[in-house]
């Protein structure tokens, strides 16, 4: 084959399955293979220990306002009726499992993170005997972009970029003060949100230079990580009827839904289609 029907090939094959990305598949026909089914939850930090870019700045989640609305947010994910729950802690830290346990037998209280306050109160309502940690550290290189940017009298536009991260965050923190906990994870989880949210993570790709890709590195530092919680989140599927629940920073949740809708023997599902 020469060179030229090569590329042709190459540009078909890409045109191809760059529509099928990030979809979301439709749901089993009559006589098809079950698949499982997995619901990624992008949620802020509630305890704020400010863990990446996008985190909010949380009201007191203990005070009886938010208890309400955690109840009202527990009883709709109830819908899906998760056979197991995974949330953002090491995956190998065995004190999830040790406060869950404490938890049940009535000697733990809980704590202001989402961990506990959604994962610990919903897996208890669904009797679970345990709660599964997926997170995998990795590396977030991002003052080597800022090295990169006034190296190359690109500071000015990183800032900006920066800054609008900032508008977005403090929008985020305006919603919350006057809407639900449900109400802000719907628009925190909502389509047009996350593909908001993936688009300030793409533009800082956009710093480097062949030999020097700054962004790229970081963004491919941020993928790495992902696919490693997704790998984790899949360890735990071992029946085709499984629903798994995953509870993550928002930050998170369009790398994750990306990976899970692309695989062929899982179901991706929306907080929003809970709470129709």
């Amino acid at each position: 084959m020469t060179s030229h029907r090569i590329r042709f090939a190459l540009i078909l094959l890409h045109l191809m399955v760059l529509p099928a990305l990030g979809q979301q598949r439709s749901p089993p026909t009559p006589g098809e293979s079950p698949r499982a089914e997995v619901l990624v939850l992008g949620v802020y930090h509630m305890a704020n220990p400010g863990r990446d870019i996008f985190n909010m700045q949380a009201d007191d989640v203990l005070a009886p306002k938010r208890q309400a609305e955690i109840e009202q947010l527990v009883n709709v994910l109830k819908t899906f009726q998760p056979t197991k729950i995974a949330v953002e802690r090491d995956f190998n830290d065995s004190r999830v499992s040790k406060s869950y346990a404490d938890y049940l037998a009535g000697t733990h209280e809980l704590t202001h993170n989402e961990v506990q306050q959604i994962g610990f109160r919903l897996a208890k309502e669904l009797n679970h005997e345990n709660i599964y940690p997926v997170d995998a550290d990795g590396e977030f290189p991002f003052q080597h972009v800022v090295n990169y940017a006034k190296a190359s009298g690109r500071a000015t536009e990183l800032d900006g970029v920066l800054s609008e991260i900032g508008a977005m965050v403090e929008a985020q923190n305006d919603y919350l003060a006057s809407h639900t906990l449900l109400e802000t994870l719907l628009y925190m989880n909502a389509d047009r949100k996350v593909a908001d949210d993936m688009g300030f993570y793409y533009r800082q790709a956009e710093f480097g230079e062949p030999w020097d890709w700054a962004g790229a590195d970081l963004v491919s530092s941020w993928f790495r990580r992902n696919m490693r919680i997704y790998s984790n989140v899949m360890g735990l599927i071992q029946e085709p009827d499984e629903r798994v629940l995953v509870i993550f920073g928002a930050g998170h949740l369009g790398w994750l839904q990306h990976a899970f809708s692309n695989n062929p023997r899982l179901r991706l599902r929306k907080l929003s289609e809970l709470a129709e």
